[in-house]
């Protein structure tokens, strides 16, 4: 068993939860201890009951309760050094036996999940996606990238279920109230991924045998989860897909989606929209 759950995605905050028989972890806590208590019960799981914290790079909306929160149920934390460097205020708040560091590009383990931690393209310290493996399954996150490498396409490739950034639709952020430079920044090469990008993504991954795709990080000001959503569909359409091929969600900014079976094959079109 190998299950996921998206418990707040977005510009906002971000906190997603990954389960197998015998593990329990979040990866990012960027909202407060008491959102991320409250999601995860809303889907019957107590927070006392994890065992790690993964962490994809340091901005406020990926750790902002993750001190509070890791410090509160002693909770080992794992983040590359760079990463650690960058968030001091976090890093002070934890128990130094729970401060544990990974290498990008190098597996380890959690209980019974394998972990690969791959570069990913972002104004942070030291960004990482990951890979997830437990028995014959493969999850994979990537989110807050500018774009997609090879090197991201190659660990993405051969995944069952994939969290993926679809943060802005071109046209809506020229027109945000976003001042030049932060859109500038958001549509650079180490800012977020549109919506175009990840469904071109989505579609060559449904090539690698990709049956689960969760599409998130939306921005509040420049998207909207129907357009990010229909934006994907087209994408699919034009590499002669459809969401036939594919289970396709958006993951709310508020509140978590259901909670899903890593694996499973293409049944009923999930499309969440909030």
């Amino acid at each position: 068993m190998l299950q996921f759950c998206s418990l707040y995605s977005g510009s906002t905050g971000n906190s997603l939860f990954v389960q197998s028989e015998h593990t329990k972890i979040l990866v990012d806590a960027g909202v407060s201890m008491k959102k991320i208590k409250d999601a995860l019960a809303s889907i019957g799981v107590l927070a006392s009951d994890l065992d790690a914290i993964l962490v994809t790079h340091e901005h406020s909306d990926h750790v902002q309760g993750l001190g509070t929160l890791a410090s509160k149920f002693h909770l080992p934390v794992f983040a590359n050094t760079k990463t650690w460097d960058a968030m001091p205020k976090q890093r002070d708040k934890l128990e130094s036996s729970n401060i544990k560091t990974f290498q990008l590009e190098e597996c380890f383990e959690i209980g019974d999940l394998k972990i690969l931690p791959f570069l990913i393209p972002h104004d942070a310290a030291n960004p990482c996606g990951f890979n997830l493996f437990h028995e014959n399954n493969k999850l994979s996150i990537a989110t807050d990238l500018g774009h997609v490498t090879s090197n991201i396409m190659n660990k993405l490739e051969g995944s069952h279920f994939l969290m993926l950034e679809s943060n802005y639709d071109p046209e809506v952020l020229k027109c945000s109230s976003y001042p030049f430079v932060l859109k500038s920044r958001i549509a650079g090469p180490n800012g977020h991924l549109s919506n175009h990008l990840a469904g071109k993504t989505i579609a060559h991954l449904i090539g690698c045998g990709l049956s689960n795709a969760v599409i998130g990080h939306l921005s509040k000001e420049s998207n909207f989860a129907d357009l990010a959503y229909q934006t994907v569909v087209n994408e699919l359409s034009m590499s002669n897909y459809s969401t036939k091929d594919i289970n396709l969600c958006v993951a709310s900014r508020t509140e978590p989606t259901q909670l899903f079976d890593v694996g499973c094959s293409v049944s009923t079109n999930l499309h969440t929209a909030v």
